[in-house]
């Protein structure tokens, strides 16, 4: 499988067949330095917002290396965004659900400080949170060779999830074993005329609290069950995702 290289400063550029690019910076050391990519090789390039484009290499320096492009391709964005909120979690519980929801086709993550939440981000915190979800995210596009990396949000409140489940063509989905209806049933109702965002929402370890189920509830949004079993929070957005993607036709 060819490795994927991500320029985001490409955005907007018109990527054609026969352009040289270069590629510097921590990108082209590791690369160089872990990869050892080679002159006359083919590789994948992007900008990690739909343009992808098959390459070969045409330089390799100490810092830096050349393609010149041979093909390139846009992906344009999904009919329907698929986001994750998730809730944030105790040690590396809720990064693992983000590098697994990348790979499972998220477009979007929105971290949610959770009534249960263990793990809490002060104001100091925000940024640097918000940036190491981003590293995490675009690592795993590159691995899963996407056209697109996921784009992570600010932190979201209860009240302004609340909010967007009162929004038209967005569907609210909580996960919750006390769900009266599956995710697999609700999600064959799904058209390509249907919604244009779905927002899945995961609890952390403790789950969600009476309050904010019912808040939510109250606003329009669903509450659903995965199945009979309960799954972790690092891996029920995934699962979720699995079937949102089956159920609209993007696997």
């Amino acid at each position: 499988m060819a490795n994927l290289y991500y320029r985001e400063d490409l955005a907007g550029a018109d990527v054609a067949a026969g352009d040289s690019v270069e590629f510097s910076g921590d990108e082209a050391r590791h690369a160089v330095r872990v990869s050892r990519l080679r002159v006359g090789e083919h590789t994948l390039v992007g900008d990690g917002a739909g343009t992808i484009a098959q390459a070969e290499v045409t330089l390799v320096d100490r810092d830096r290396f050349a393609v010149r492009i041979e093909s390139a391709r846009f992906e344009p964005p999904a009919a329907c965004e698929l986001v994750l909120v998730q809730a944030l979690a105790k040690g590396d519980r809720d990064e693992r659900a983000v590098e697994q929801a990348t790979e499972f086709g998220v477009d979007r993550i929105v971290p949610w400080q959770a009534e249960r939440s263990v793990s809490r981000w002060g104001a100091d915190r925000v940024a640097r949170g918000v940036a190491k979800w981003q590293r995490i995210a675009r690592e795993a596009a590159k691995q899963s060779v996407r056209a697109r990396i996921p784009l992570i949000d600010s932190p979201v409140s209860l009240a302004e999830l609340a909010a967007r489940a009162r929004e038209p063509h967005t569907e609210v989905l909580a996960l919750h074993p006390r769900g009266t209806q599956r995710l697999s049933e609700w999600a064959q109702s799904l058209s390509p005329a249907g919604p244009r965002q779905i927002w899945v929402v995961i609890g952390p370890e403790g789950g969600f609290s009476d309050a904010e189920l019912e808040t939510l509830r109250d606003a329009g949004a669903r509450v659903l069950q995965l199945g009979q079993t309960v799954l972790r929070t690092s891996s029920a957005g995934p699962a979720a995702l699995a079937l949102l993607n089956g159920a609209l036709g993007r696997w």
